[in-house]
């Protein structure tokens, strides 16, 4: 499983848009030279330059940016408020997106579970987590959403419960970039649109994504939880009462060359934080999923030496970091204008 995820070329990811320089034309005309009643002989060329590719954008961190040190189940005393209102959809959707699909646990003694393996500790236990996933995708999932919208969060959901890495391309209202697009592939500015570039298949509607994702990648049922029409959609609507507006609408920022990285999962209201604010400031981003009984969990365990959500890694300017606070303005003072 580790292998496979870490075998996610950049190269999968689409082209990013960039300003175009308009190509410059230089004009010489060649003439010969001779007595006037001699014939001249004149040819005028158009020579054009070969078109120039713009330079990409610089990203430095801030100034004198270190990044903090992980601190677990801490909350910053200023986000208290924020991260209480996050909190809010965890019980109106019951728990839905914190979970693997197959999920289960159980108490070891703590000496048969390896220092360099991941688990939860429990006086004197470990928690040890399994799960049962479904096949799994060559490449990334690709969803063009936005974190305000209750048909978006349907779909993130089944993301967390199916384990999957997804390229989330952020469209928030006047986003200048993915909005725009999903209108010229799909033929209408509708939310969520997803596209499966190991299939070839697109499509709108939240409920044939989850419908096409549970078959393609799951056990093909539906979690409850996703599968009771009206009532799902009104209780995502109120899962984000608690940060009304937030992740809807577009702050002037930055494209980045390369889409960041995100070891995050749908059920963490720390998460839900830093994906308003990707969101807003339409930052692309692969979203390694890592809801509780993922295999994931364990490769950041190895690759850091802890586990901890959310996790951002910047490949645009080197920087990986813990805590979602300090990310949240580490984003702002990057991206933002």
């Amino acid at each position: 499983m580790a292998k496979a995820l870490n075998l996610i070329p950049t190269s999968t990811f689409p082209p990013f848009s960039c300003p175009r320089i308009p190509t410059r034309k230089l004009f010489s005309v060649r003439a010969s030279t001779g007595s006037p009643e001699t014939p001249t002989s004149s040819s005028a060329s158009v020579q054009t330059k070969p078109e120039e590719k713009p330079e990409p954008l610089s990203f430095t961190p801030p100034p004198n940016f270190k990044p903090p040190e992980p601190k677990r189940f801490g909350v910053r005393p200023d986000k208290t408020w924020d991260v209480l209102g996050a909190s809010l959809a965890l019980f109106f959707r019951l728990g839905t997106g914190v979970f693997v699909s197959g999920y289960s646990f159980s108490f070891v003694p703590k000496n048969e579970v390896p220092p360099d393996q991941y688990a939860l500790e429990y006086n004197d236990s470990k928690v040890k987590e399994t799960s049962k996933l479904g096949p799994r995708p060559e490449k990334p999932i690709e969803i063009y959403e936005f974190e305000s919208c209750p048909f978006c969060r349907k779909v993130r959901e089944i993301v967390a419960v199916l384990d999957l890495d997804v390229i989330f391309y952020p469209c928030p209202r006047n986003g200048p970039n993915f909005r725009p697009k999903v209108g010229e592939m799909g033929g209408k500015k509708q939310f969520p649109y997803m596209v499966d570039p190991n299939t070839g298949v697109s499509m709108y509607e939240s409920d044939d994504i989850i419908m096409y994702l549970v078959g393609k990648y799951g056990d093909g049922n539906v979690p409850i939880a996703l599968s009771l029409g009206l009532l799902t959609t009104l209780t995502a609507g109120l899962a984000m009462i608690g940060r009304m507006g937030k992740g809807s609408s577009y702050s002037p920022s930055r494209l980045p060359p390369k889409p960041l990285v995100v070891w995050a999962y749908e059920g963490s209201p720390f998460c839900k934080l830093v994906r308003e604010v990707l969101v807003e400031l339409e930052l692309p981003h692969l979203y390694r999923s890592c809801a509780r009984g993922s295999p994931k969990r364990q490769i950041l365990f190895q690759k850091v030496g802890r586990f901890q959500a959310p996790y951002l890694e910047d490949p645009n300017t080197g920087v990986q970091m813990f805590e979602s606070a300090e990310i949240i303005e580490y984003l702002k003072a990057t991206y933002a204008f």
